[in-house]
């Protein structure tokens, strides 16, 4: 298989500031874990290939996740908004189990991505499931709010690894699937 062979896509996580979003993309990509805190400044995009399944055939196709990565300051919102979602295939709404807030501003972020890319599929992850002792956001919360928008939703970790995998193959499948019918 060739380039040519792959579905390219745009995928954008979304999420407020310190809710893990950069870490998720690193153990995903580069399968490494940072602890400290460095906030994304704009944009930043990695790739990655991923297998998906066909909806239709079974066959397995190879998509390539453009993953764009964005700074989740309310301040620059606006400002970023059309730019990073235009274009965008999917995307992962993150939330920091540690803090319920975090969580409903997924509201915002989600109705921010549907304004300027439509209805494109979404992922949801609690993201810093490792942090049991000090989690407010149960899984049966992410679950409530992903079924809103009949998307799928996972308790995750960067830190472990937890789920990582699983929501990227689980948007990608997704997202084969909506261009597929298209």
């Amino acid at each position: 298989m060739n380039d040519e062979d792959l579905m390219k896509v745009k995928v954008c996580f979304i999420g407020d500031a310190g809710v893990g979003k950069t870490s998720l993309i690193k153990r995903y990509v580069l399968d490494v874990f940072d602890d400290r805190y460095i906030a994304t400044i704009g944009t930043k995009v990695t790739k990655k290939v991923v297998e998906a399944k066909d909806p239709s055939t079974g066959e397995p196709i190879r998509v390539m996740m453009l993953i764009w990565d964005i700074m989740g300051q309310k301040g620059f919102r606006e400002l970023l908004r059309e730019a990073y979602f235009f274009g965008a295939h999917g995307a992962v709404a993150v939330c920091d189990v540690t803090n319920r807030e975090t969580l409903e501003e997924l509201r915002y972020w989600i109705k921010a991505l549907t304004d300027v890319a439509g209805d494109v599929p979404l992922v949801f992850v609690g993201n810093k499931a490792d942090l049991e002792n000090s989690a407010v956001v149960r899984e049966d919360d992410v679950k409530s709010l992903s079924s809103k928008y009949d998307a799928p939703a996972f308790m995750g970790s960067a830190k472990t690894g937890e789920n990582v995998e699983a929501l990227f193959k689980a948007l990608a499948e997704k997202i084969v699937e909506k261009m597929k019918s298209a």
